[in-house]
């Protein structure tokens, strides 16, 4: 490989291998324009039989309010209906999920919660359907220019 040759990975970061006092050369360095950049908030939910319709979240913080009234009343609440007296709902252990005021929501509904580790994502599998989601959009032909079409991109996804 010579000086200065880059490697491309399927976590998007390019690695410069170089040899030693090349490191401020010109053809290793890279310049990004980050203007423009944003992101998007969403949440869905998935189970054995079946998953939620995904949803984008609105500009802001999620508070447990939000929580409350934009996740779990239209799409947990009618999603445990369906999966019936088994259904077992697994979040984290966010602020939004564990505030008292969503904590009621759930056991006024009969909702049951899983017990959550603390600081473990790496345990919910629908961390990896944020990856594979996360990867497709980033190998697009046409990338999203704007916070609204990658919006509609992750809604449009489908595995």
């Amino acid at each position: 490989m010579k000086a200065g040759s880059t490697l491309s990975t399927c976590d998007r970061r390019d690695r410069v291998w170089r040899r030693r006092g090349e490191r401020s050369a010109a053809c290793n360095i890279l310049q990004h324009d980050r203007f423009g950049s944003g992101s998007v908030m969403v949440w869905g939910g998935i189970s054995l039989g079946g998953r939620t319709a995904l949803h984008v979240l609105a500009r802001g913080s999620l508070t447990a309010i939000r929580y409350q009234d934009e996740i779990l009343r239209p799409l947990v609440r009618p999603y445990a209906g369906a999966v019936g007296p088994g259904f077992l709902l697994m979040q984290d252990k966010a602020r939004p999920h564990v505030a008292r005021v969503c904590q009621q929501f759930l056991q006024d509904e009969g909702i049951d919660a899983m017990d959550w580790p603390a600081r473990s994502p790496d345990l919910n599998p629908i961390e990896h359907i944020w990856d594979i989601m996360s990867r497709s959009i980033h190998q697009r032909h046409v990338a999203p220019q704007t916070v609204q079409e990658l919006a509609d991109a992750l809604v449009q996804f489908t595995i």
